[in-house]
């Protein structure tokens, strides 16, 4: 198991709006409407600045900067860019930063593309959901399989890296279905050699979670879904996309640098209406949380010269908790350098072998001189082993 010393250190911009809510979303979304760009550019500046002089001694170059939301490629071009100069301008941008920017296959922002790369964007992750009309119609998309065709043909021809996204796990689903769309979906990520599958979540408070409190089943079974699990992995791995994380596959080098930031458990900023972050602390980490209503972030920036309504020191245990979620869905999991580094004890003086040894006996996880990791078996196990792991965990 190897694992690179540093994680990276990344930004994450978070762009509220979307042109339609989907049924699942369970993000911090709004409707799109007119927005004063002069406005937003003003505030993530100041706020990307507060951060940096927030940071002190831990600031560093960034290495990648991340447009989430929302749909960000709703953006102007001309703020787009200037997020990353005034990021550039507060805490540098390292030569070969990853930049990466979330789209939907609308032709609206298709034509947008190259403004972006224009910009400094050199990574497009495209929201496709589905190769499937009527599943994209089920999961509220606007767009057609034929429109999101289109724009990964664009997305190819315009950025250097791509990756799209597809939904599966949907209700009556077979496992045939999805051989069928996913043998095509991994035809079409040959161009851009990374692949995100996830499976449909029924989310509280969400128009599927409403529904699914009135009896309609809206997602597979469990058994139907850890079927179409171990039927991805092995149709992704045959095609030269492993996965490298839970729902992630890619091609060895093509791996998403700035989301192996957060399973890494590096330090990263937040920026925009409800956004997270990492930053350093007297005990390694502080947790970050910014306002979450659009309107209310402008003003909160404005007024104080930053959004965070949250900056909390982080206790080991919180640490040692967080790095086991975020590093177990890794295929490398955890390494034990890393571990140590994070919690200041090895994995022996945390996690006893007696606690360690029913989960071993089992075959869910691994644990050796290298470090902690699931395996095949235990990953699509994730949340029930990483609840086992805490169980354990030592009071600080």
């Amino acid at each position: 198991m190897t694992e690179a010393p540093d994680p990276g250190f990344g930004l994450y911009v978070h762009w509220p709006y979307c042109e339609a809510i989907c049924p699942y979303c369970d993000f911090n979304v709004r409707r799109a409407r007119p927005v004063d760009s002069a406005r937003w550019r003003a505030a993530f500046a100041a706020d990307i600045a507060h951060a940096a002089r927030s940071f002190a001694a831990g600031r560093r170059p960034l290495t990648s900067i991340y447009f989430g939301g929302g749909t960000p490629a709703l953006m102007d071009p001309g703020l787009v860019a200037a997020v990353i100069e005034a990021s550039r301008d507060a805490f540098g941008v390292a030569a070969e930063a990853e930049i990466t920017i979330e789209a939907n296959p609308s032709a609206a922002e298709t034509e947008r593309f190259s403004a972006f790369r224009d910009a400094g964007v050199n990574r497009l992750s495209l929201g496709v959901q589905s190769l499937r009309d009527d599943a994209l119609a089920f999961l509220g998309r606007r767009h057609s399989a034929d429109d999101a065709r289109a724009a990964l043909a664009r997305a190819l021809a315009v950025f250097p890296r791509v990756s799209f996204d597809l939904i599966y796990a949907r209700p009556r689903q077979t496992l045939d279905d999805w051989r069928t769309e996913l043998d095509a979906a991994l035809v079409l990520a040959q161009g851009g050699g990374h692949l995100s599958l996830y499976q449909l979540t029924v989310e509280d408070g969400t128009p599927f979670g409403k529904r699914a409190e009135q009896g309609e089943r809206l997602a597979a079974e469990e058994d139907h879904a850890a079927d179409l699990y171990a039927l991805t992995q092995d149709l992704a791995a045959a095609a030269g996309l492993p996965a490298y994380e839970i729902s992630n596959h890619a091609r060895p080098g093509e791996e998403s640098r700035h989301n192996s930031i957060y399973w890494r458990y590096g330090l990263y900023v937040g920026t925009g209406p409800g956004a997270h972050g990492r930053w350093p602390g007297a005990s390694g980490r502080r947790a970050t949380e910014a306002v979450r209503d659009p309107a209310g972030w402008l003003a909160a920036v404005e007024g104080d010269g930053h959004g965070l309504t949250l900056c909390d020191e982080l206790s080991r245990r919180t640490q040692a908790e967080e790095l086991l979620f975020m590093g177990l869905r890794l295929a490398s999991g955890i390494s034990a350098t890393r571990f140590a580094a994070i919690t200041g004890r090895a994995v022996a003086d945390v996690l006893p072998a007696a606690a360690l040894a029913p989960l071993r006996d089992e075959e869910l996880i691994i644990y050796d001189a290298a470090g902690l990791r699931l395996t095949a078996r235990g990953r699509p196990l994730l949340n029930a082993v990483v609840a086992a792991l805490i169980d354990v965990l030592p009071s600080c």
